[in-house]
């Protein structure tokens, strides 16, 4: 009995799946091209950001001492590099964003302009530093060794299922989940920097990992929640985990650009 019933099941699907297949032969012509990242965002990203700084706010609101890298799992040659943080040093050599590359520049105190500058590639702008990052779903273009270094983005579609729950309750409650999809961003390339403004370092070997992620309370109040991975096998010994929270603005009325600083 169970062979006939196998049997017929087998046929039946066969039978749907000719007819499906010569359905989509006939209709429609010639095959459509893919949806641009654009088109197929599961969420909006665009528009003013401003941080929510509700963590880490002595390392992030004020420069903390040197050798004061609590939290960060330096290994013996992070934490000697870390000790030997000169501002001084940097600001002669010409480099005041070593802490505003894409290794620290989402858990800087500021806002956020985002935009599409083309149907394949994300614009991220920041007014503190005056920093650019571009998202590419396409074929990134440049050679890295940049503060921002070479980002590739995808769209994946599972957010809050079978995912970290740690990376939507971070500071919205257990019940708050993202909207649609999540955006993630995988960062290499990078010109050493720093992953907080005293001096703790990252290497060009880091790869940073990003998703960002829509949540709406029940209020109406939006956020764009980040959620970053830095792994640096010359400074880390282990990977380095934050989550960043970013509250919708209504409109570019407080951005303020201003250029980087060591101190």
């Amino acid at each position: 009995m169970r062979s006939v019933v196998s049997f017929l099941t087998g046929g039946l699907m066969g039978s749907l799946l000719a007819i499906s297949a010569s359905a989509q032969g006939t209709r429609g012509g010639a095959p459509q091209p893919p949806q641009t990242a654009k088109a197929g965002a599961p969420f909006d990203m665009t528009g003013y950001w401003v941080s929510m700084v509700t963590e880490d706010w002595r390392f992030r609101m004020i420069t903390p001492p040197k050798g004061d890298y609590a939290g960060v799992p330096l290994n013996e040659e992070g934490r000697r590099v870390a000790d030997r943080w000169d501002p001084t040093r940097d600001e002669a050599a010409g480099e005041q964003c070593k802490s505003y590359g894409a290794g620290n520049i989402m858990r800087v105190p500021e806002r956020l302009h985002i935009t599409w500058d083309n149907d394949q590639t994300m614009k991220v702008e920041t007014d503190a530093g005056m920093q650019t990052r571009l998202f590419y779903f396409g074929t990134p273009q440049g050679q890295g060794g940049t503060w921002q270094g070479i980002s590739k983005a995808s769209w994946e579609f599972d957010a809050g299922f079978g995912l970290p729950a740690e990376r939507f309750d971070r500071g919205f409650g257990t019940q708050v989940r993202p909207q649609g999809g999540t955006l993630k961003v995988v960062t290499t390339g990078l010109r050493p920097g720093y992953l907080r403004k005293n001096g703790v370092p990252y290497s060009a070997n880091t790869v940073v990992t990003e998703y960002f992620d829509r949540v709406t309370l029940p209020n109406g109040d939006v956020y764009l929640v980040v959620t970053m991975t830095v792994e640096d096998p010359m400074y880390l010994s282990q990977p380095y985990m934050t989550s960043t929270s970013f509250r919708k603005q209504a409109d570019a009325a407080r951005w303020n650009p201003t250029p980087c600083t060591s101190r």
